[in-house]
């Protein structure tokens, strides 16, 4: 079984704006307990991608998250969490990667603060400006497929549809519309929120997105490194029974042995 496993990772390799990523499960780091508890988390994820509010380091602090982070084993993700305008997004971007985090950039520009869903118009043009500045642009934006085709040609290098609303746990609502979107794009598509366990991941993976982004489903739960692991498992299932194809739905039953060849 791990041989298998190493094979299907060896050949199924993630690269957005060639960038290549070894891992599908990508975490947050906000929400735990401790720093100690969340470095915890982020081994046990087995991840090479952790994201990081970039408005909510403070560079000059005496302890930091970032002090919790290797550098030369996880690539940072910076975000523009909490980011309710256009210029605030840019702000912080640009502000992580003169900090030298990244040009990776998760891009959010919140529309609601109750919902935390995006504001489209501000999160297009923030892509626009974004990617022509040269950054890698992954924005987290709602579950519509027209959208997500305007920010591919906005210059996104992937989409990050939401599953559900940011921190509800409410998995994956609308998976058709994921399904479209994945059709609809010549890009890499993450889930970005609302995955709450690892049915939710597996789920995400088997409609074929290329990867999941978790922070609160691993950093509140009852036991986020034991819940970490199971999402690294969640991860590689869902994206092995994709490759291998499941068999088509039927209203009836299908005999597992059938009748033809067999001794009467």
């Amino acid at each position: 079984m791990r041989e298998q496993v190493q094979t299907i990772k060896e050949q199924d390799t993630l690269v957005i704006g060639g960038v290549e990523f070894s891992s599908r499960l990508w975490v947050g780091t906000g929400k735990y307990r401790s720093y100690e508890e969340m470095a915890r988390a982020l081994e046990a994820s087995g991840t090479d991608v952790v994201t990081v509010a970039v408005r909510r380091v403070d560079f000059k602090a005496r302890e930091n998250l970032l002090q919790y982070i290797d550098p030369k084993r996880y690539k940072i993700l910076p975000n523009t969490a909490g980011c309710y305008t256009v210029e605030e997004a840019l702000r912080y971007a640009r502000l992580g990667r003169e900090a030298g985090l990244s040009n990776l950039i998760k891009l959010e520009v919140i529309g609601d603060e109750k919902t935390l869903f995006p504001d489209v118009c501000g999160l297009l043009k923030a892509t626009e400006i974004l990617a022509k500045e040269g950054f890698i642009v992954m924005p987290y934006t709602n579950d519509d497929p027209v959208v997500a085709k305007r920010l591919v040609d906005a210059g996104a290098a992937c989409v990050m549809p939401l599953g559900a609303p940011i921190g509800s746990g409410l998995g994956i609502r609308n998976p058709y519309n994921i399904k479209i979107i994945l059709e609809s794009v010549n890009v890499p598509v993450v889930v970005d929120a609302g995955v709450g366990t690892a049915s939710d991941a597996t789920v995400a993976m088997e409609l074929g997105c290329d990867a999941v982004l978790i922070n609160t489903g691993i950093a509140q739960a009852r036991d986020p490194v034991a819940m970490a692991e199971a999402m690294k498992h969640a991860v590689l299932a869902g994206r092995m029974a994709y490759k291998a194809g499941r068999i088509p739905k039927k209203l009836y039953a299908t005999a597992s042995s059938p009748l033809e060849g067999m001794l009467l």
